[in-house]
């Protein structure tokens, strides 16, 4: 029995027989055991005694005028054990084990004694208001911080790492939702016989970190095996490690001083972030790696280590050291969805509203929720989240914070009555000294009271976080205007079509056809895993292809730069198809990325026009399929980039060439304008079967062919160019009138209908800008506000 007793245990047991023995009783019972608990004045049970504030030395002799005292018959040093003694130790044994403590104590002893219920020591305790539950509770946290007081030291652990049980005892750490089922498996390793060291594999934001620091707030709650209690949790730096460790031989000591540490000490568990820094940190030339130095000790089993890292640094630098790799057991670790990432936002937000002082409504975190999903496509749930709800706070706080006006106006006034006391302190002049002096106290005394009013204002009324102002952090991120993320989807695409009729003339069924596919999508009766749209353009050069693809980027993106223009004359060769997503590993510009992929990694919410996509290589068609089909695409250094958020359009010139030979097809009349553009349509869609292989075709939303510009359309389109011309001299205080005979004048000389819209602008400025440059310079028509242009003579003139 007595094998699992410890010294202060057993020097109790004596304590007690010589008490036994100095009142001549014939065993030892309850009471002196009782007394030799007493007697022994250090460890748990002591305490116990001391804060309550019991005089120990008053309770023995109580305990001692109780028992009478009787004629020993035994031999000294030989006196037996009563049955409730006996009872009450092995009572002590269970209770150890309740409590799941290797060894024997005082303190178990005093469980037992409560435990046995009956004896004169059971009384005593009684008295005093002892029972077994909330001291079985006492003696568990008095031993934990008992064996935090004696635990083996490690100076130089604690000086590179950060003790994260401690943290999580002290309530340092935030609470970790969702994550149980990756806890539990880390548990499960970390309890194994052999290779029980465990990595955290996933992608940075995805709660690697987190898991670890919810398996320490366990360590400390006491849900956690029996393996694992009492163990510390330590964050090693590696980082920390290395640094200043200038000389041969610093690091290697350092290493080889923790794992002396961790040896000794036997009940530590070590975290390493980031854990692939350990494959060469601290090499030198004739010097080993951290992770050489590891090895062994993980091999032995005398250190029990938890990695994290990502995926493609696992790959890159662990798996490639079969050694350091096979000694660590990998868990995926993959981003929580959008009701895990709300519920985490939910757990969080008490730490965020006490830090920033505001309200965080849970329709807020919802909204965050759905706009970091939708719109922040290059980071991880719940990281992106959270990253947006701390900024938003902070901002809102901020906003919130800012000296009202009054105040500052009586802070400036202040700071003037100072200046000006200055001078006069320069030229010692007294009496205005004195003067300035009086004044600026008054108005101090005043803008202190008002600041402390103010601040009090502030501290009890928190402001609100709104949806607005989540939208407005995001657009930040983003680059997206913040009145395009406020603004419903359904609003938004229902006016498309209106709006960009507005700027494209004479394309009615062109735009009809775009707005209806993206109407489409933004009801969400499209696949959302796929892009919002995906057209082909078809038409002769200056008919509105690359002047629709930049309004559609202005009406749902909100600017025209939200378009990515990529020239396929540029990849009519196989060996630059690879420049699209980036070069190969080798080839130059390798860590440089795609010119696409990086485009829109920078710009996710965008207009991707790949521009006259026939001269391209086949391959090219390759990697559209993959966009137009899975809406991401990986890029040469293994990003995923994500096209889900873009609208794709190709231009293409297929079918001009064939039909605008035709001495028909030109300036039409409204009578053989259809059979015209029918002619044209199935002459463009007949060469684009030709030349692009079925599954592309079939995976567009929409082939578009643009009508050849009508005299009709043309007039329309001169109108537009001057009303550009006008809006430029109002500030002149001047306007310009045409009539269809400038128009007329305009399209006979030098225009060739095969450019379509595009010489227009050219010419107006020869013809018209040109010559009313001349006019104003000169100072003609200075008193005349319209300026009428009419053709005299056949050529251009003003009156």
């Amino acid at each position: 029995m007595f094998e699992l007793f410890t010294d202060k245990a057993r020097r109790v047991i004596l304590y007690s027989r010589e008490e036994a023995e100095k009142l001549l009783q014939p065993y030892i019972d309850t009471e002196h055991l009782l007394i030799g608990i007493l007697k022994e004045s250090t460890g748990v049970s002591a305490e116990i005694f001391n804060r309550r504030g019991i005089n120990v030395m008053l309770l023995i002799s109580d305990i001692k005028n109780m028992t009478e005292e009787g004629k020993n018959l035994m031999i000294k040093g030989s006196l037996p054990f009563s049955p409730n003694a006996k009872k009450v130790l092995e009572y002590s044994i269970e209770e150890a084990r309740i409590l799941k403590h290797k060894n024997i104590n005082p303190e178990h002893i005093l469980l037992g004694i409560l435990k046995l219920k009956k004896g004169k020591a059971s009384v005593v305790l009684k008295k005093l208001g002892f029972d077994l539950i909330s001291m079985r509770d006492e003696v568990r946290f008095l031993s934990k911080e008992e064996n935090t007081s004696t635990k083996v030291a490690t100076p130089t652990l604690d000086e590179f790492g950060k003790d994260l049980t401690i943290l999580a005892s002290q309530y340092q750490l935030d609470p970790v939702i969702g994550r149980n089922k990756e806890i539990d498996r880390l548990i499960q390793i970390l309890c194994r016989r052999i290779k029980n060291n465990a990595v955290l594999l996933g992608e940075p934001g995805v709660g690697k970190t987190a898991i670890v620091e919810g398996l320490a707030q366990r360590m400390v709650s006491d849900s956690i095996p029996e393996i694992l209690k009492d163990k510390r949790l330590i964050s090693l730096d590696v980082g920390t490690l290395v640094a200043g460790t200038k000389y041969r031989g610093q690091f290697e000591e350092r290493m080889k001083n923790i794992l002396k540490e961790i040896e000794s000490a036997e009940n530590i568990v070590v975290f390493i972030d980031e854990i692939h820094t350990i494959v060469g940190a601290g090499a030198a030339e004739g010097s080993v790696d951290a992770s050489n130095m590891l090895k062994p000790a993980l091999a032995r089993g005398t250190l029990q280590c938890i990695g994290a890292t990502t995926l493609s640094e696992y790959r890159k630098h662990m798996e490639k050291d079969g050694a350091l790799e096979r000694r660590f057991q990998s868990i995926i670790v993959d981003p929580p969805d959008s009701e895990q990432t709300f519920e985490i936002l939910k757990g969080l937000k008490r730490q965020y509203e006490d830090f920033h002082k505001v309200f965080i409504p849970d329709d807020v975190l919802s909204e965050t929720v759905y706009l970091t999903d939708r719109y922040v496509t290059d980071k991880f749930q719940p990281d992106k989240s959270i990253d947006v709800i701390d900024e938003t706070a902070s901002k809102v706080k901020l906003r919130h914070s800012l000296m009202p006006e009054d105040l500052q106006e009586l802070k400036n006034q202040i700071d003037s009555l100072k200046q000006k006391r200055k001078k006069y302190i320069d030229t010692d002049n007294f009496n205005q000294i004195e003067k300035y002096s009086s004044e600026i106290e008054r108005y101090g005394e005043l803008y202190q009271m008002k600041v402390e009013e103010w601040e009090q204002t502030v501290d009890d009324n928190w402001p609100s976080i709104t949806e607005d102002n989540v939208a407005e952090v995001v657009s930040m991120m983003t680059g997206i205007p913040v009145q395009k993320l406020t603004e419903e989807d359904t609003r938004k695409a229902t006016n498309i079509d209106k709006e960009l009729k507005n700027y494209l003339i004479g394309q009615d069924e062109a735009v009809d056809t775009v707005s209806r596919s993206i109407k489409r999508s933004f009801a969400g009766i499209n696949n959302p895993e796929q892009p919002i749209g995906s057209f082909i353009f078809l038409g002769p050069t200056g008919v509105g292809k690359t002047e629709l693809a930049k309004r559609i980027a202005e009406s749902l993106f909100g600017s025209s730069n939200a378009m990515i223009r990529i020239d396929m004359s540029e990849f009519m060769e196989k060996f630059n198809v690879s420049r699209l997503i980036g070069a190969p590993p080798g080839y130059i510009g390798y860590n440089e990325g795609g010119k696409l992929t990086e485009a829109v990694r920078r710009k996710p919410y965008s207009v991707v026009l790949f521009d006259e996509i026939e001269k391209a290589h086949p391959d090219v068609l390759n990697i559209l399929l993959q966009i137009l089909d899975d809406g991401f695409i990986n890029d040469n250094l293994g990003h995923m980039v994500n096209f889900k958020n873009t609208i794709i359009i190709m231009t293409s010139n297929l079918g001009t060439k064939s039909t605008l030979t035709d001495k028909s097809l030109g300036f039409t009349n409204n009578a053989s304008q259809d059979i015209d553009y029918k002619t044209f349509r199935n002459n463009s869609l007949r060469e684009l079967k030709e030349r692009f292989p079925p599954e592309f075709i079939n995976r567009l939303d929409g082939l578009v062919v643009f009508k050849p510009l009508s005299k009709e359309v043309l007039y329309e389109i001169i109108d537009q160019q001057v009303e550009e011309v006008n809006a430029r001299i109002a500030k002149l205080g001047k306007q310009i009138v045409i009539n269809d005979d400038v128009k007329e004048y305009i399209l006979s000389n030098e225009y060739d209908y095969h450019f379509g819209a595009r010489p227009i602008k050219r010419l107006i400025q020869k013809h018209i800008e040109d010559k009313l440059s001349e006019v104003l310079l000169e100072g003609k028509y200075a008193k005349r506000k319209k300026i009428r242009v009419i053709v005299n003579n056949d050529r251009i003139a003003f009156r």
